[in-house]
């Protein structure tokens, strides 16, 4: 049975860097809302195993299939019209374009603009953006239990650098109403108080940039 929670907006994303749990939220926030989900399929890329052995080999064809992959997602929901439904994502399409300034060279980077801008047309404007932010240090504590194989070589200055830029990023972000989120102490999977506070806040916004830093819970 999804929890019952007030009107929530109809087109949720959460986003922030390897490891801080956006897809876990997602789908319990696509219970609770009774929601479609949209989910990165991580797992169909094949360059990424090589990516994470060598990225620098790898980087450019692993970013172009995530972007055309991406853009057909969120094309097709466009032509399904199921954006009139509530749907909450763990991806954005502008977070494509952040991954690809941190691991592809100039010209890479350069040829893979071209290919992004006739693409990213095609993506809406969430009605919420759910950033979650937290340390290097927590991220790779989640990423090793989670114990994926391919991320088990996740460096701790490549992490840096990913939360440094989504944490630029969304200082200049303004498409949608955006709630920031300290997830270093909040654990709203494991935790039901943490969630229904996290629930409380998402059902609030409507406009602006909000933050939501919780006490940790005093046992």
């Amino acid at each position: 049975m999804p929890d019952t929670v007030a009107t929530p907006p109809g087109y949720i994303v959460v986003e922030g860097p390897i490891g801080v749990g956006k897809t876990s939220l997602v789908k319990r926030l696509a219970q609770s809302f009774a929601a479609e989900t949209l989910l990165e399929a991580v797992e169909e890329n094949p360059f990424l195993e090589r990516f994470y052995n060598d990225g620098r080999e790898a980087a450019f064809p692993t970013q172009l299939f995530f972007l055309f992959q991406r853009s057909r997602q969120l094309t097709g929901l466009r032509q399904q019209d199921l954006f009139r439904r509530a749907l909450v994502a763990d991806y954005m399409l502008e977070k494509d374009r952040l991954f690809a300034g941190i691991n592809l060279d100039a010209q890479e980077l350069d040829l893979y603009e071209q290919v992004y801008e006739r693409l990213s047309m095609e993506a809406p404007a969430p009605d919420l953006v759910v950033y979650l932010q937290a340390p290097v240090e927590v991220l790779l504590a989640r990423i090793q239990k989670r114990g994926r194989p391919q991320e088990r070589r996740m460096e701790a200055a490549y992490l840096k650098r990913l939360s440094d830029a989504y944490t630029d990023f969304f200082y200049h972000y303004d498409k949608s109403p955006l709630l920031i989120i300290n997830a270093a102490e909040i654990n709203p999977i494991e935790r039901e108080r943490d969630y229904q506070l996290l629930l409380q806040q998402i059902c609030s916004v409507r406009s602006g940039k909000h933050y939501f830093n919780p006490a940790p819970l005093l046992l």
